[in-house]
Formats: structure tokens, C-alpha cells, sequence
């Protein structure tokens, strides 16, 4: 059992991008606890503490991705960033949002959304273009495909790893400005 501790360990490390002293002392400090009391055999404390330091790197994406989203275009204002990390609850996923609204009450709202078994799947279906052509329309935003539905929403899988929804009731022309405005060359490089 010891090798999937140290498994378990170097994927929350590789997780944290190799660089855990750069991040906040709480996720190396939980995975040292986790260690401790494996090699202990206290094996439900040891699970809790990683499952908190991966819970820590989830948070931590979430405000990496509240980052990447634009301010307000012209005309709009923007509310605060929301985020969350649901860890390995149903299939997991680090999210941010933020919602912009114009004068006219048009409300679009931007999400991003990692750390999910279910945007691979997603991925799957968008990138084989007659799937995603059965599931709306195609459109390119930048260099990237994203699928459009019937109300102008979109949205683009990015490096098969992050899921980019841009949704609400404002025009079509104006949820691809939003979309076009999220830092997708950042988001790639994560």
C-alpha cells in the first residue's frame, strides 16, 4: 500500500505544478499530515488530509481561473468573480464565474470550469465535428472550436482539460465578445 501513498502524494505535488512552496503553506502542510499519519497506519486521517490538500489546489484553480475572466465590455458592468471547488464530490470540479449585465438588463454570464472527469467526456463530442455539428453549431472563437446553441450560448473545451460556458439572454454578438475576451492563452498554459 505504501506505493499509492507516494503515488497519491507526487500527483498532488504534480497537481500543485511542482512548485509547492510557491503555493500557500496549507496544501503542503496537509499533505505532510497525510503522510505522517499513513506511515502511522492512521489510514482514515491520512486520507482526510489529502483529500484536503486536493481540495486546497482545487480552490487555488478556481481563483486562477476567476483571473482569466474579462472585465466589463463597453457598456456592461460586471459583478464579483464567484468561485468554488467541490473536490471529488460526484465527479469534482474547480469553477469560477462572473455575471456582466447592460442597461437594457441583458444578462451573460462566463464560467470556467476544470478539475472534471466530465470535460473529457465533453471534449469527446466537440471535437469530433459531426457530433458537435448534431449538437449545434459550430463556430469558431479564435482558434478554438466552440459549440453555439439555438439561444447564441457557447461553449469551447480548452486543452481538453477546461470547459468555457458563456451563457445568458444578450445577443449572439454579444456572448462572442465575452467569449472572445476570456484569456484563453493563459487558460491554456495552466
Amino acid at each position: 500500500m505504501r506505493p499509492i501513498f507516494v503515488f497519491a502524494a507526487t500527483a498532488l505535488l504534480a497537481l500543485a505544478g511542482g512548485q509547492a512552496g510557491a503555493l500557500a503553506d496549507e496544501v503542503t502542510d496537509a499533505i505532510e499530515q497525510g503522510r505522517k499519519a499513513y506511515q502511522s497506519g492512521d489510514l482514515a486521517n491520512a486520507k482526510q488530509s489529502l483529500d484536503l490538500a486536493s481540495q486546497l489546489i482545487g480552490q487555488k484553480n478556481a481563483e486562477a481561473f476567476g483571473k482569466l475572466l474579462p472585465a466589463a465590455l463597453s457598456g456592461w458592468t460586471a459583478e464579483p468573480v464567484q468561485t468554488s471547488a467541490l473536490g471529488n464530490v460526484g465527479f469534482g470540479a474547480s469553477t469560477a464565474s462572473r455575471a456582466y449585465q447592460n442597461p437594457k438588463g441583458d444578462q451573460i454570464e462566463i464560467q470556467i470550469t476544470g478539475d472534471s472527469a466530465i470535460i473529457l467526456q465533453y471534449a469527446t463530442f466537440l471535437t469530433n465535428p459531426q457530433i458537435a455539428g448534431a449538437m449545434g453549431k459550430i463556430v469558431m472563437v479564435g482558434n478554438l472550436r466552440a459549440l453555439q446553441n439555438m439561444d447564441g450560448d457557447l461553449h469551447m473545451i480548452v486543452n481538453n482539460k477546461y470547459l468555457v460556458a458563456v451563457q445568458g439572454n444578450g445577443s449572439v454578438n454579444d456572448k462572442l465578445a465575452y467569449a472572445r475576451a476570456v484569456n484563453i492563452a493563459q487558460l491554456s498554459k495552466m
